[in-house]
């Protein structure tokens, strides 16, 4: 039996890139690093960048996966991305559910989104 996601791993013929992006543009604190492999921590949850040699270029098919990074303030953190020059797809837009989102691109055309939950929800706190 299934009992949980424990990490999401994005593959890359380039790490530098990717490392860059998520640690110096997105600001994510880094769990572990190897030579070939970073860990990102979020409670229980992992997400991984890694090298791997079957990887070549920008993804061809972005919109098939997507990480939702939750966040406080999605304007504010909006504002801070397009500063760093991010390659946002859809502004800060609230949903039919009151949560606000936003998506944009990583370095190698990864589909990622914010997400602002309402406040008083689990997700919010």
């Amino acid at each position: 039996m299934i009992n949980g996601v424990v990490g999401i791993t994005i593959w890359t013929d380039n790490l530098e890139r990717l490392r860059t992006f998520y640690i110096e543009t997105l600001k994510l604190t880094l769990h572990s690093d190897h030579e070939t492999f970073l860990t990102f921590q979020f409670g229980d949850v992992r997400l991984n960048l890694g090298y791997h040699k079957d990887v070549s270029g920008k993804t061809k098919d972005p919109y098939r996966t997507m990480i939702n990074l939750a966040v406080m303030d999605i304007q504010e953190e909006y504002e801070r991305l397009i500063e760093q020059r991010v390659q946002f797809i859809r502004p800060p837009q609230q949903e039919h559910w009151m949560g606000w989102v936003s998506t944009f691109k990583d370095p190698d055309g990864n589909i990622l989104q914010l997400l602002e939950f309402p406040e008083g929800t689990m997700q919010s706190k």
